[in-house]
């Protein structure tokens, strides 16, 4: 008989049909209710063991953790907390779990530290939390590929092994096959990537923009959604070492279509996510409630999980200049009292986060687009404005997160683009490519990135991102 899935089980009305289901024991009550989980759903099912026909030694092995699979009948539950229950005909065990074992791992049933559940990350997934921000995290994923199929956009896979830093910023991981017992070197004593796989020194991608422009300046519009890597040292709840990004590139787009394009997407898969994962969103949410109980007034959320969702979904985004936004924060009480860690003195200065979330739920109270900041804070191939000091760039501000996008119209124009990378200090011969572009037919383009992990901490309310992706990478943490 072929399995069926606790999800399906639980919503059918199909009354006393055979089925078989599989999944792993939540827990084992009275020799009798087994709570069963196949990750299809947060929701287990109840099976009802005919205890006195059943061989004590095969009860014994119902242990919590244990894989089974269960023959049975589905019939209406005549307790409390679900409406169907499977009467059980027969349990096989698939795999045993040790009781003892189970007490050192996640799998005791009780509530763990979300550290505790990081140290054990190959069976977080069998939580019910991770469970639930995994599935948000799949629909995420699925509605990003949805949103561009449907709007015309091409994927396009970009490199992950590059010999270009797009950002400019030299945090790179460095891809070689070198002897590092026996490096060759160049008569002045540096390596000689020459003789290395690539003849050239390479590394992981930061991101697949430019590339991805490439393809738009062929294509129209494309997308990429795949890992990028970052060899920055940064020990935060904001920060991973390798993360998932989405880049829409779009050719003919200046800055007000890209913003446009940004906020339809964003509140195209959030609100998917809400329609898709009702279930997870909600078990979420009522954690979040339960953590903010433990937590000094000043400090818990003013919105619910949902509540956050639909202000994003429900609420146009505001569209400030980097310059108002730099008098608002001046001028405002926290930068006044010096209560922000950052204080705002100057127009130039580089948003912190704290400043980001001020404009958001405290002067604005809605999503925030910024726009138009100083050419010195920003990457080389960001338009040049006019007044010769700021460039088309944007961030997509949010609640409890600060940017969770940014993006920018490129710079077409081949004269002014090698003034920039000249500017930067980068080897022209490094991007000649890129250059090229700007020689044959060249137009305005616009595009933007958005980590993945930052929309699932979002779509959770989760507080740091190493609970937004499977196996966290971050300094010295390479586990699993």
């Amino acid at each position: 008989m072929k399995n069926t899935k606790v999800k399906a089980l639980l919503a059918s009305t199909d009354f006393l049909k055979e089925i078989q289901v599989s999944g792993w024991v939540r827990s084992f009550r009275s020799n009798r209710f087994i709570a069963l989980n196949d990750g299809s759903t947060i929701h287990n099912i109840q099976c009802v063991v005919d205890f006195e026909n059943t061989p004590e030694a095969l009860l014994k092995r119902i242990t919590t953790g244990a894989s089974v699979k269960i023959n049975g009948t589905l019939v209406e539950s005549q307790g409390k907390g679900q409406t169907v229950e499977v009467q059980v005909t027969k349990v096989t065990i698939l795999g045993d779990a040790d009781p003892e074992e189970v007490k050192r791992t996640i799998l005791q049933p009780k509530r763990h530290t979300l550290e505790f559940l990081r140290e054990q990350a190959h069976l977080r997934a069998r939580t019910n939390t991770f469970g639930a921000i995994m599935r948000v995290r799949s629909a995420l994923s699925f509605a990003i590929h949805q949103y561009f199929q449907q709007n015309g956009f091409y994927y396009v896979n970009t490199p992950i092994i590059t010999g270009s830093d797009a950002e400019g910023a030299g945090e790179m991981f460095r891809v070689s096959t070198l002897d590092e017992k026996n490096i060759p070197l160049t008569e002045d004593g540096q390596v000689d990537y020459k003789q290395d796989f690539f003849g050239k020194e390479t590394n992981l991608t930061v991101s697949g923009q430019l590339e991805a422009e490439t393809y738009a300046m062929g294509m129209g519009q494309v997308y990429t959604f795949g890992p990028t890597f970052r060899a920055e040292n940064s020990n935060t709840s904001r920060h991973l070492a390798e993360f998932w990004m989405i880049e829409p590139e779009v050719a003919f787009c200046e800055l007000d279509g890209n913003m446009d394009l940004a906020e339809d997407f964003i509140k195209s898969v959030l609100k998917y996510v809400m329609e898709t994962c009702p279930d997870d969103i909600e078990f979420l949410e009522n954690r979040l409630i339960q953590e903010d109980k433990s937590k000094p007034q000043a400090e818990r959320s003013t919105m619910t999980l949902r509540e956050k969702l639909n202000f994003v979904i429900d609420n146009n985004f505001k569209r400030v200049s980097y310059t108002e936004a730099i008098e608002i924060l001046r001028n405002s009480k926290p930068n006044k009292k010096k209560k922000f860690k950052y204080l705002i003195e100057e127009w130039g200065a580089d948003l912190q986060s704290e400043h980001e979330r001020y404009l958001v739920e405290k002067h604005f109270e809605c999503p925030v687009i910024l726009f138009d900041y100083p050419a010195n804070i920003k990457a080389f191939y960001m338009r040049m404005n006019e007044d010769g000091k700021t460039v088309r760039a944007m961030d997509v501000l949010f609640p409890g997160i600060g940017e969770i996008a940014g993006g920018s119209q490129r710079e077409e124009r081949l004269e002014v683009l090698q003034e920039r990378i000249k500017e930067m200090g980068i080897e022209e011969e490094e991007l000649w490519w890129y250059l090229d572009l700007r020689k044959f037919g060249t137009v305005p383009h616009s595009g933007f990135g958005l980590g993945l992990e930052r929309l699932v901490l979002f779509a959770t309310g989760m507080g740091n991102i190493r609970d937004a992706i499977p196996f966290p990478r971050t300094p010295l943490n390479a586990e699993f």
